[in-house]
């Protein structure tokens, strides 16, 4: 793995757990301590973290180097644009997990 996936993937797990202690701080702060609700399920809890257009670029960039080139044209032409940046980010995840597909099948 290069050194740039792993600095973005250091990035991610840092932005998670600020998520996370600031969820802790929000509850503290709120003084919801002995509530009587339902606890929240994990998946409740735990949302998503943003995905950067940088990272997304950077995985297309080398599906495109591996040769991939009209595979991730087709990609960014699949979530309704002309290139990356007009991509709405609500669709990040899921070209990611589409451009993981690239040359595997």
């Amino acid at each position: 793995m290069s050194k740039i996936k792993l600095l973005l993937e250091v990035v991610n797990d840092m932005r998670s757990l600020a998520d996370s202690i600031q969820a802790i701080c929000d509850v503290m702060t709120d003084g919801d301590f002995a509530s009587k609700e339902e606890p929240a399920t994990k998946a409740e809890v735990v949302k998503e973290p943003d995905i950067p257009l940088e990272k997304v670029r950077m995985v297309l960039a080398e599906k495109s180097q591996l040769g991939f080139t009209a595979e991730v044209r087709g990609l960014i032409q699949k979530y309704g644009a002309d290139k990356l940046s007009a991509v709405d980010k609500a669709y990040y995840a899921d070209i990611l997990k589409d451009a993981e597909g690239l040359g595997n099948g």
